[in-house]
């Protein structure tokens, strides 16, 4: 049974929340507040969070900053704020994805379920290999001939993406929607940046590329050193 920490600070909100949630087999628990959010977290990570953005003490968006320091647990944001701008920067902030207030427990959980289906990969798809270049899914570590390699959370998330598909050109677009959760049509340098930085830790260079290689207009491919 998955576990979820509701983040809500309204009282009848969350207990009716809880409730729909345990209906549909999550183990939901509850905090009413961000500083109690941040505590839990730290002390076990659960499988999902359901973070609502109007907290009393902690703006939400600087909760769901601070908790992606501590941990890469999933989080989906409820917020009454629907504008484009605001959606965007919360996936930037590492939302993986959100709910406009109001919405239904059954709308809930099935935004539960797809989101924990993206953050649990088969089991024999655990451990992917690319030449050199292993990643371990299950402890989100990444190693270049034996050695760990020490990459922020999208970085991994955009090496693992690409490990697991060698030799194939996948576009910035898709890129930007499934590593970064951003919706279709926008494209700003957050790619570019961020393959910039994977580059310098795999000991290549956009000139002298070894491992990922631009394909211009179109995306990135990873290619394996010496593969047919």
């Amino acid at each position: 049974m998955p576990s979820v920490l509701l983040v809500e600070d309204d009282d009848a909100i969350r207990g009716a929340v809880v409730r729909a949630l345990n209906d549909f087999g999550y183990a939901t628990y509850s905090v009413g507040t961000g500083f109690d959010a941040l505590r839990e977290v730290t002390r076990a990570v659960p499988d999902a969070v359901v973070l609502d953005l109007g907290l009393p003490d902690i703006d939400g968006v600087e909760v769901l900053r601070m908790m992606r320091g501590i941990c890469d647990v999933p989080v989906i944001a409820a917020t009454a704020r629907d504008t484009e701008a605001e959606i965007i920067q919360l996936l930037r902030e590492g939302a993986d994805d959100y709910l406009v207030k109001p919405f239904s427990g059954e709308h809930l959980a099935a935004r539960l379920a797809a989101v924990l289906r993206r953050s649990r990969p088969r089991a024999q798809d655990r451990l992917l290999a690319a030449g050199d270049i292993v990643v371990d899914l299950d402890s989100r570590q990444a190693r270049l001939a034996g050695v760990e390699l020490k990459l922020t959370r999208r970085e991994f998330d955009l090496l693992a993406y690409l490990v697991a598909r060698p030799h194939k050109v996948i576009s910035r677009e898709e890129l930007l929607a499934e590593v970064w959760r951003l919706p279709p049509g926008r494209d700003d340098q957050t790619l570019d940046v961020h393959v910039s930085w994977l580059r310098r830790k795999l000991g290549e260079r956009a000139s002298a590329p070894v491992y990922l290689h631009t394909v211009r207009g179109v995306g990135i491919r990873l290619e394996i050193p010496g593969a047919p």
